[in-house]
């Protein structure tokens, strides 16, 4: 995997020294003397990390972590800080400007490139996210400004073996949300797939259990594989968490364990997390915008244009019939000139949902347009396609149309079209001008009524 690092340090020994471990790594490398510099480069160019030295003339490296995340446009730019300060206190305060790492110098080699790597990879993910999102808002599919949310309090699930730590890191992580504690990792494990968390934190402080196993089960697991891991270890771990970053997880601390930065990291996952839970959510709701009918909730022209594609193609492999129905409101014209559009939605409505009660289970029913609909009825013959469709008649037939707030009865009809699959030279165009024709003629015999294609 590649990625665009840009390594910020006004020590030009410094720069050199961490652009040639990154270029060889072929990762391609920007550089920037101080944090105007950065701030410009960020701001006109597309960044996927940023290395960045605390201690800077001019502005210093919080202030461009925090000016960086104050920014829309480079608000999800991973920034790992990259200094001689090794205090706590000064590890808490880059992250809370925003940070998602904090090396001290001199840098090991090897945990440097690991956690690069590792933020590259989310950093794809949530740049997917994001572009998708875009793409959709763009032609007006949402707004992505309703899926920001101020911080919402997290689920925690914390796997340690001991009851001590359990309760120390239980307490310092409260203040952000609800804590589950558990000592046995299999346990956590079928607890993370069955509900729903934001933040697992795994303690390696197990004696007779690898937990790096538990890291890769919930990454393999589709429930689990985007839930951020927090991996706790020894001081002098860097084996372990090289392979604990290539495996996927998404953070770590030494022990013994500050409090503080305890709750600065577990926040910024809780964070990224929710983000993406809110694109995702997003995208759910634009694959379900361009496929469903706002009006009827059923599946619309642009879904039935592939699927029936794909149902005509199962049926010849499996030599099983299909048949096609198309249906429309008679007369409905003049429910809207004399009633209005209001009124004349609300019939749709109402005649999606009797179409809804007639057919099966397997059947496909779309809006086709206006007031016409079409059902796919697979493993259907001509026969058993009239029972549906007079089924379908007579439940539009016998009850008129209430639209409680108008105080109206509408007594309304249907005409339908019926034809069926007719072998592997068949295609979804001439299965719909069959059904057409075949409702045209229901037309002119009088309305109300289900026609067959001609033989």
């Amino acid at each position: 995997m590649t990625a665009r690092i840009l390594v910020v340090d006004d020590v030009p020994a410094n720069v050199k020294l961490l652009e040639a471990r990154l270029m060889a790594e072929y990762f391609e490398v920007l550089t920037a003397a101080d944090g105007y510099e950065a701030l410009a480069i960020c701001d006109k160019v597309s960044v996927d990390i940023v290395l960045l030295d605390v201690m800077m003339p001019g502005i210093d490296g919080f202030e461009v972590c925090e000016r960086l995340k104050a920014n829309s446009r480079t608000a999800h730019i991973p920034v790992v800080m990259i200094t001689a300060l090794d205090q706590p206190s000064d590890r808490v305060r880059g992250l809370q400007a925003g940070a998602d790492d904090f090396l001290t110098k001199p840098v090991n080699d090897l945990q440097l490139l690991s956690r690069v790597k590792s933020l590259a990879r989310l950093k794809a993910v949530s740049d997917e996210l994001r572009l998708r999102a875009e793409t959709a808002r763009s032609v007006g599919l949402y707004d992505l400004e309703r899926y920001e949310r101020p911080d919402e309090p997290g689920s925690i699930l914390l796997v340690d073996a001991r009851a001590s730590s359990q309760e120390r890191l239980s307490r310092a992580l409260r203040p952000i949300g609800e804590i589950i504690a558990m000592s046995d990792p299999q346990a956590a494990l079928f607890e993370a797939a069955e509900r729903s968390f934001d933040l697992i934190i795994v303690n390696a402080n197990f004696e007779d259990y690898d937990p790096l196993r538990l890291c890769s089960q919930l990454r393999s697991l589709e429930r689990t594989r985007y839930i951020p891991v927090l991996l706790i270890v020894e001081q002098g771990s860097e084996d372990l968490v090289v392979r604990a970053l290539d495996l996927g997880v998404s953070d770590y601390l030494m022990r013994p364990v500050d409090p503080n930065e305890l709750l600065a990291r577990s926040l910024s996952q809780i964070r990224r997390k929710h983000c993406n839970d809110r694109l995702r959510a997003s995208l759910r709701e634009t694959i379900e915008l361009a496929v469903i009918d706002g009006l009827t909730g059923l599946h619309n022209r642009r879904y039935l244009d592939t699927h029936l594609r794909n149902l005509m193609a199962r049926a010849i492999e499996r030599g099983q019939p299909l048949a096609l129905c198309i249906t429309d409101i008679d007369r409905f014209k003049s429910v809207n000139d004399v009633y209005g559009h209001d009124v004349g939605d609300d019939v749709i409505r109402e005649f999606a949902r009797r179409i809804r009660s007639a057919v099966r289970g397997a059947d496909l029913a779309c809006r086709y347009g206006g007031e016409e609909f079409v059902l796919v009825l697979p493993d259907t013959t001509m026969p058993a396609a009239v029972q549906i469709a007079e089924r379908l008649r007579r439940a539009v037939e016998d009850v008129p149309v209430t639209i409680g707030r108008e105080g109206i009865s509408l007594p309304i009809t249907a005409s339908m079209g019926l034809a069926v699959l007719h072998g592997p030279d068949d295609t979804p165009e001439a299965m719909l001008k069959r059904a057409d024709t075949a409702l045209y003629e229901a037309k002119n015999r009088g309305r109300n009524q289900v026609v067959s294609e001609a033989a």
